[in-house]
């Protein structure tokens, strides 16, 4: 089964929690804290694997939920990092994220890795807050949550060239003749449900790589047909070899497919409208193809046209010649340029928000929300810490500036606190 496209949630592992301890042992009643720091959770990563062709074995994956670190523990004992999840992917996928619409990664490279959701750091032991001042610590941390995020998983093949054009012109009898692949091939419309790779060699040995793309219809472009789903497989493309039928088998008219096609393919992106073309005009070996070619070439002189019989078996090495040569004078360039996925944190002037829903007062922003999940309120010295912090990043004050009064209740995610002046 071949899967192009799903949505998947990945979570990844928080870290373990820090201890809190005490060296403990004879002759030795003052001992310092020995609480060991946890350890980190696990990232998920997505890995290029060449071999695979489709996203089925992640179709029945909704959820990736990846483990948590190792606790630390006394005697200065630091807790395990959790194992990384890698996930294999396909040459040619595309990690979106479903919440910003952003494209996060765009993997082509045979072991090419992202880590798609990072695991949250190991909590500190009491040991890591020992200071001068304080010397035996009695708190430690929780570890920090792992990132969760929904995704969108795209794969668009990697080929060469790709063959598009109506149903059944065609486009599978000619990647049947040329390469080792075989794909389905029918005497009815859309026969072909999913691209269908092949890898062309030349007498001379050079090889590049064709893809047979299912057959497109007026409408493509708004999604009529699937068409949507088609055309994303030809925007890695550097050649657009548009098949067309110059024999009219079904009482087409070849300028009038051109004409259509090239439209929905215009429609569909200015990537795809801008690519090199040439037309491949098919069936050569009917009665009426000659006559349909000339008038083809009259209404498209500008048009490198490949006249081709798989029939007859004629025309396939100067057709294959013809895209090699054009081939080397296209360089390979990537969908997404890689600096687009330089990720520019937007400084917000404070590192909090704060709104007001009737009488409570609601505190967000990811500083102070990690370090509420990453303190532990059984440890009096870890709530008078949290405290110290929350007055420090400059909450408490502001909060009294828009009016908040004693007793007013402040929520920070699922935690309410009552306000004290």
């Amino acid at each position: 089964m071949f899967v192009d496209e799903l949505n998947i949630k990945l979570m990844a592992g928080p870290g373990g929690d820090g201890c809190t301890s005490f060296r403990r042992e004879k002759f030795v009643p003052m001992g310092g804290p020995d609480g060991g720091n946890g350890g980190r959770g696990a990232s998920i990563i997505f890995k290029v694997d060449k071999n695979l062709k489709t996203l089925v074995d992640l179709s029945y994956r909704k959820i990736i939920k990846a483990p948590k670190g190792e606790n630390g523990k006394g005697a200065n004992k630091y807790g395990k990092n959790a194992e990384d999840i890698i996930i294999m992917v396909p040459e040619g996928t595309t990690v979106i994220n479903t919440k910003t619409s952003e494209v996060m990664a765009d993997l082509i490279t045979d072991g090419e890795e992202f880590v798609a959701a990072k695991g949250g750091r190991g909590g500190k032991g009491n040991k890591s807050f020992a200071t001068h001042d304080v010397p035996a610590p009695k708190f430690s941390e929780k570890g920090e949550p792992g990132e969760e995020v929904i995704v969108k998983l795209e794969l668009k093949v990697l080929a060469d060239v790709g063959l598009v054009g109506m149903p059944s012109v065609g486009k599978s009898t000619i990647l049947s003749v040329i390469s080792a692949s075989k794909p389905k091939i029918a005497a009815y419309h859309f026969t072909t449900l999913n691209p269908n790779l092949g890898v062309v060699k030349l007498k001379n040995g050079e090889s590049f790589v064709m893809a047979d793309l299912p057959g497109l219809i007026e409408g493509a472009s708004e999604g009529i047909g699937l068409g949507t789903l088609f055309l994303k497989h030809a925007m890695r493309t550097r050649i657009l070899a548009h098949v067309v039928d110059m024999g009219s088998s079904e009482g087409r008219d070849p300028i009038e497919d051109y004409k259509i096609i090239r439209n929905e393919i215009c429609k569909y992106s200015e990537i795809l409208k801008n690519k090199k073309e040439v037309v491949i005009a098919s069936k050569m070996d009917l009665e009426n193809s000659k006559e349909n070619l000339e008038k083809f070439k009259k209404a498209y002189p500008e048009i490198l046209v490949i006249p081709i019989s798989c029939y007859e078996m004629t025309g396939i090495e100067e057709m294959l010649t013809k895209l090699n040569d054009i081939l080397k004078d296209i360089p390979k360039e990537d969908l997404y340029p890689k600096e687009s996925f330089k990720m520019y944190k937007y400084e917000d002037l404070k590192p909090y928000s704060i709104k007001r829903d009737g009488n409570i007062w609601i505190v967000s922003g990811k500083e102070i929300e990690t370090l509420l999940l990453m303190t532990k309120f059984n440890e009096d010295e870890g709530v008078l810490r949290f405290a110290r912090k929350f007055k420090g990043m400059g909450i408490e004050d502001e909060l009294e500036s828009l009016g908040a009064k004693k007793g007013d209740e402040v929520q920070i995610l699922d935690y309410m606190f009552t306000f004290k002046d």
